[in-house]
Formats: structure tokens, sequence, C-alpha cells
């Protein structure tokens, strides 16, 4: 008897050293996952302020909020079932459809880019001219979950491709906690962001002359944050989408591009001899940008410029 009760006990510290090493896995393998779709968390972030603007103040936190439960729904509910569907039936599947993620990624940046240059913002939100606020608000609610979507389907495809070789159960934690983490993590920024300038409106009212300063000085500094984050936004996607595309011709076969990328970067970084790991680092992320330029230029040029020119045409018959 006394064996047998050793023998438990010694079962059960085993099945807590596995569960121990199973949860620092999860850990890791969510912390590499996350920091892979880094380049779209940042995007997600600069995007979603957008659809708080022009809305009573009082009503930004609860539409945040909002936001937020429909993005851990989408996360969860929808992208995570498929996700697992796809590592145990058609894990062949997942990297085309990554490069599909990064070719609309950089479709997606090289399209704001050209609108700036263009003058021709077709994305800006417009406020709908409603007299029910509940009627603006729900609408705005459900263009951010849409973009969310998107976005959240890249990141958990992302997040799988960076975990597919561990069990499926190690996936499903993993992606688990990358959705709940990112989530958090990218709505709890922008319930700060939206919030600045009303802080700093109230610290310029009151207090002392450094506060009242340092509040004139967010309320200035607020758009420019935002302006600051869209562009960063713009830069992730290229980048990561680019970086995506390049990783998935060489899963395919098709090394002979990123191979070039990588080796040039590697070369410059060695010539330059000092910081050679961040200017490596530096070179990759400007070939992923570029690879994400080429092909995100190419798809807006078919789905804007060659429409636009034919039906210039038309008119002039």
């Amino acid at each position: 008897m006394p064996s047998g009760l050793v023998a438990l006990l010694d079962d059960v510290a085993t099945i807590a050293k596995l569960a121990a090493a199973s949860v620092d896995d999860v850990s890791a393998a969510a912390g590499r996952a996350g920091f892979k779709a880094a380049g779209v968390v940042i995007d997600d972030t600069a995007v979603t302020p957008r659809y708080v603007t022009g809305l009573d103040p009082k009503r930004e936190l609860p539409i945040i909020g909002k936001i937020a439960l429909g993005s851990l729904k989408n996360k969860l509910l929808i992208l995570l079932p498929v996700a697992m569907l796809l590592a145990a039936f058609a894990p062949w599947l997942i990297t085309p459809l990554l490069m599909i993620g990064g070719a609309y990624l950089a479709f997606e940046a090289t399209e704001k880019i050209w609108e700036k240059v263009s003058g021709h913002d077709h994305t800006a939100e417009e406020l709908i001219d409603s007299a029910d606020p509940g009627e603006l608000e729900d609408r705005q609610v459900a263009g951010a979950i849409r973009t969310d979507f998107i976005l959240s389907a890249e990141i958990m495809a992302i997040a799988l491709a960076e975990v597919e070789a561990n069990s499926l159960p190690l996936q499903a934690a993993a992606l688990t906690a990358v959705a709940i983490a990112i989530t958090v993590g990218v709505y709890g920024v922008v319930a700060v962001i939206v919030k600045l300038d009303d802080l700093g409106l109230a610290m310029s009212q009151r207090g002392p002359s450094f506060a009242r300063s340092f509040g004139r000085l967010l309320v200035k500094g607020v758009p420019k944050l935002l302006a600051g984050l869209a562009v960063l936004g713009t830069a992730a996607m290229l980048w990561v989408g680019g970086q995506i595309l390049l990783h998935g011709m060489e899963e395919l076969g098709f090394g002979a591009v990123p191979h070039f990328v990588h080796d040039a970067s590697h070369h410059a970084a060695a010539a330059i001899g000092f910081w050679a790991p961040l200017w490596e680092w530096l070179g990759n992320a400007l070939g992923g940008a570029i690879a994400g330029i080429i092909v995100g230029g190419a798809i807006v040029g078919l789905l804007h410029l060659i429409p636009r020119k034919k039906s210039e045409t038309a008119a002039a018959h």
C-alpha cells in the first residue's frame, strides 16, 4: 500500500512537472508568435482610434470596450477553431494562406501610400449623418470589428505558423494566449491614446503651472502621435507583409529572392562592421518592405488604376 501511495505521489509530481513545462512552452510559443505578429498589432493599434473620432467623448471607452469584445470573439470563436482545423487536417494550406494574408497587408499599406500621393483618400472614415447617436455608434463599432477581423486573421495565421511544430493542444493554448494578450494590449493602449487629449485638456485648466503646460503639450501632441502611429503602422504592414511573402517563397521552394535579400543584408552589415546585427535586421526589413511594395503595387494597379483607365476609355468613346 505505501509503495502504491509513493508511486501515486511520484506520478502526481511527474504530471506537475510536465504541466509546468507545458506552461513554459505555451509562454515561449506565445511570446514568439506575438513578436512575429508585431507589425500587424501596430497597425491594429493605429487603425482603431479613428472609429471613435467625432463621437461623444463619454462614449469613447464603452465603444472601445465593444470593439475589444468583438475582437476577442473574432479570435477565439471563429479564427481559433479554423486555425486548429487547418493544423489538424490541412497544414499544407497554412503557408499559402499566410502568403495571401501577407499580400493583403502589402496591398493595404501600398494603397495607403498611393492615396496620400494621389490625394484620393478612399479609406478615410466618413461620419454618418444620422440623428440617432445609437445607430451611429453601432455602425462605427460594426465597421471596426470588420476591420479587426482581417487584422486578427493575419495575427492568428502568423502565430499558427510560428507554433505549427508543436502538438495541437500546445498550439491551441499558445494561440489562445496570443489572442487574449494582444486584444488586451492593443485595446488597452487604444483606450489610453484616445483619452490622452481629454486628460491634457483637464490638466491645462487647473493645477500648478507645470501641470498646465504638460496638459497643453498633450493636447497638441496627441494628433501628432496618432499621425505617427499611422505612418508606423503602414511601414510595419509593408515589412511584415513582405517578410511573410519572402518566407513563404522559401518554404515553397522558390528561395532565390529570399536568399538574395538575406545574403545582401548579411554582407552589407559585415561591411559596415559595428552594430552588425542591427544593420542586418534593417537590411532584411528593407528587403521585406521592397517586396511588399512590389506585390502591393501590382495589386493596387489591378484593382484601381486599370479599372479607372478602362472607364475613362469607355467614356471617351
